[in-house]
């Protein structure tokens, strides 16, 4: 299987200010994103995330590298034909309905009139907002006018999509519904390319993760390999014994109706409080070990710089 997406060593320089001063954004990016996965592109705000993708879109050029598209370079026509995108902050035009919108998209791409209505009817009941189809775009929540953005985006059924912070201004339940979605491309076979600031979301559907900062790549990688295994502490549920006891084990994180969670760290201290239960005849209600998170694994690189 090949590459959807190769970016080589891609600069961006802008000049700012009224006495125009050079800030170098990238500086020297490189990555590929393997056709089949969800990749996502992490960093802080400011690092050149939202940079990155411009210039993978032609909404800007890099001073120097080169991005190719499914082995075509960005720019041509054969290659941004197969993009969706999906902007952080998509804007829409307020007297146009959701299914007027997405009709004049499919216009942008000449697709077929019959097509496009299947195709529009299909994203809409996709996006969970068939019922909506006719209501004006201005009258729409921003999580509702997130999943048109989300619509729009596959309106040409992409083979690489692009998003960037999808999952913002979405309830939970929204969040999770999107997080199906692009589960659903993966499994259709199609790449997506995923800048979020929600590492939760990033760690439960991510193939493989690339961490900006400051305009370089920090660390890339499977999500296996750059969450650490190492246990660090063990949360230990414990019944018919009294909490003062337990408190020189661990910290007691509550304690109600016979039941107190205790954060333990270190495998001899689990060892003591097990021992502990089975001297006073007490139960172990739970004992789950608690390992590293991505979110752990961002900040530390981040502060590492």
């Amino acid at each position: 299987m090949g590459n959807a997406l190769h970016i080589q060593d891609i600069h961006k320089t802008y000049n700012t200010g009224f006495i125009p001063k050079s800030r170098k954004i990238l500086k020297g990016i490189s990555l590929a994103v393997e056709e089949g996965r969800i990749f996502g592109y992490l960093g802080p705000n400011g690092a050149g995330k939202t940079t990155t993708i411009k210039c993978i879109l032609g909404l800007i050029f890099p001073d120097q590298g080169a991005i190719d598209i499914f082995g075509r370079g960005h720019l041509s026509p054969s290659a941004r034909e197969k993009v969706g995108f999906l902007p952080e902050n998509p804007y829409f035009y307020d007297y146009l309905t959701a299914e007027e919108f997405l009709s004049f998209c499919a216009g942008l791409f000449a697709l077929d009139r019959a097509v496009a209505r299947k195709r529009i009817a299909s994203l809409l009941r996709l996006v969970g907002l068939e019922k909506a189809a006719g209501v004006p775009l201005r009258k729409f929540s921003r999580g509702m006018l997130q999943r048109t953005g989300l619509a729009q985006a596959l309106i040409n059924d992409p083979d690489l999509v692009i998003l960037d912070e999808p999952l913002g201004g979405l309830d939970p339940l929204g969040r999770k519904d999107i997080r199906d979605i692009i589960v659903r491309f993966r499994e259709e076979g199609k790449t997506v390319f995923l800048s979020s600031h929600i590492l939760q979301d990033i760690e439960m559907i991510c193939d493989r993760v690339a961490v900006i900062l400051d305009g370089r790549i920090i660390s890339e990688g499977a999500l296996r390999d750059l969450i650490p295994e190492k246990i660090l502490f063990t949360e230990v549920t414990v019944s018919g014994v009294d909490p003062a006891e337990l408190a020189a084990f661990g910290e007691s994180l509550s304690a109600g109706g016979g039941q107190t969670l205790l954060k333990v760290y270190g495998r001899d201290k689990v060892d003591l409080v097990l021992e502990l239960v089975r001297s006073r005849r007490g139960r172990i209600d739970s004992l789950i070990p608690r390992t590293g998170t991505l979110e752990d694994t961002f900040v530390e690189m981040v502060r590492r710089g």
